[in-house]
């Protein structure tokens, strides 16, 4: 997907054209279910303001950033997900799989998830 489909995508959402099941909605984020979950919590944290990546959102406005944090600690705790254990995650580029050049804060729960990062890196 190309940056500017990919922005198109979440400032569609974010917009309420492409509907999605908004778990949280602020004044600066967007959370919403993942469509094709990858764990039993899988919710996307977007910024409404697009940054390419990680990097750029904490270079740019890293109160943004601590927000997308705090707000997956609620909605983890809100799924039921906090006391037994939840990961968050960006991708960032294409090598770590980023699809979407909007960033966006994965929060994943609700089962166990060792073997995502654990284990020696292939040569």
């Amino acid at each position: 997907m190309s940056d500017s489909d990919a922005e198109s995508l979440f400032q569609r959402i974010i917009a309420g054209e492409i509907p999605a099941e908004v778990v949280r909605d602020t004044d600066h984020v967007i959370a919403i279910r993942d469509v094709n979950p990858q764990a039993p919590t899988h919710v996307l944290l977007a910024p409404k303001v697009r940054y390419r990546n990680a990097t750029e959102l904490a270079a740019q406005d890293p109160t943004l950033l601590a927000e997308l944090f705090r707000l997956a600690g609620e909605i983890a705790e809100s799924d039921g997900v906090a006391e037994s254990g939840y990961r968050t995650l960006f991708n960032t580029n294409a090598d770590a799989g980023q699809t979407i050049f909007h960033v966006h804060l994965h929060l994943l729960g609700g089962r166990p998830l060792g073997g995502l990062v654990d284990g020696p890196v292939p040569e």
